[in-house]
């Protein structure tokens, strides 16, 4: 049975709080694991979390900003010393090379497991998983950002009513599912579309088409929210979105799921994130990230 959860394993922007550490994220799709912004602290959130080195198979990082980054070092030294059985790829910006560069070998250790370099230059697919399209999208902040996507192809659902109507059942269903027709029935006859699950993960930045973009039409959204909207002003000078910003985006993208993340330390009442995305008129599941919570995606719709 297929597993599509995300675990929050840091929810805290730019320093870590007593109760919420630096940024990282694992989502589990299937029987892939794709690691995002693994900040400073990440290796002890992914032990706390039942998260082992061996469930990462590909590394996400938006920007080279500390609370996004730092924790690389420890992941990737954390993945060769478990010599993790299988190649692990990372996506980062191109432009953050020498950032990378010197988190991959920050210190001396035992290389075990190829780690294959694909950076990020510019809007578009950059890797094909077994069930999903990863795709990224530019973002507005500071420093070169890119967003994250990830794509099931669409597919088709049998309907039992209309294989009964046609008198197809046991084996002759895989069947025809395989081949596309059985007889004068073809797949069209005895099923209905079938939309692939779409998940976003969107970190720093202003409102911007690229986010707008990974957002359209999510199953889950797990977005920044660094401000709450009183702060919009601040939010926009330092490249962040404010709560209402970030629920805005996800209702004209009709998102089901909005997860919200990296709280700057001045709040203390996570609530108020979730009263000003439903003022914002977010009307779908609605999750305040809290460190270490674990998040099903929706079933497909």
């Amino acid at each position: 049975m297929s597993v599509r959860e995300f675990v929050v394993l840091g929810t805290a922007s730019q320093v870590p709080t007593r109760h919420r550490n630096h940024n990282g994220y694992l989502l589990r799709w299937d029987g892939e694991g794709i690691l995002f912004d693994p900040g400073e602290g990440t290796q002890r959130q992914m032990l706390r979390a039942g998260v082992a080195a061996h469930d990462i198979n590909r590394i996400c990082v938006t920007h080279f900003h500390g609370d996004h980054s730092l924790g690389l070092a420890g992941v990737i030294q954390r993945i060769n010393l478990d010599q993790v059985p299988h190649p692990v790829t990372a996506h980062y910006p191109a432009s953050g090379q020498k950032f990378f560069d010197r988190l991959r070998y920050a210190t001396a250790y035992r290389e075990t497991v190829p780690l294959a370099e694909e950076p990020v230059s510019e809007d578009g697919p950059v890797a094909h998983g077994a069930s999903y399209v990863l795709e990224t999208r530019r973002l507005s902040h500071p420093v070169e950002s890119f967003g994250y996507r990830i794509t099931e192809p669409d597919g088709r659902r049998m309907v039992p009513e209309q294989l009964a109507r046609h008198g197809i059942k046991g084996p002759d269903v895989g069947r025809i599912q395989r081949e596309g027709r059985l007889g004068e029935v073809t797949l069209e006859d005895v099923s209905e579309p079938r939309p692939g699950q779409r998940f976003a993960f969107v970190m720093d930045t202003r409102l911007c088409p690229g986010a707008e973009e990974l957002a359209e039409g999510c199953d889950m959204l797990v977005i920044e929210s660094t401000f709450l909207d009183e702060d919009e002003r601040l939010a926009t000078d330092h490249g962040h979105l404010t709560a209402g910003q970030a629920a805005r985006v996800a209702r004209d993208a009709g998102v089901r799921h909005l997860v919200l993340t990296h709280f700057s330390q001045r709040y203390t009442d996570p609530a108020e994130f979730e009263r000003q995305a439903r003022a914002a008129g977010f009307e779908g599941e609605l999750t305040v990230a809290a460190d270490l919570m674990r998040v099903p995606l929706p079933k497909r719709g």
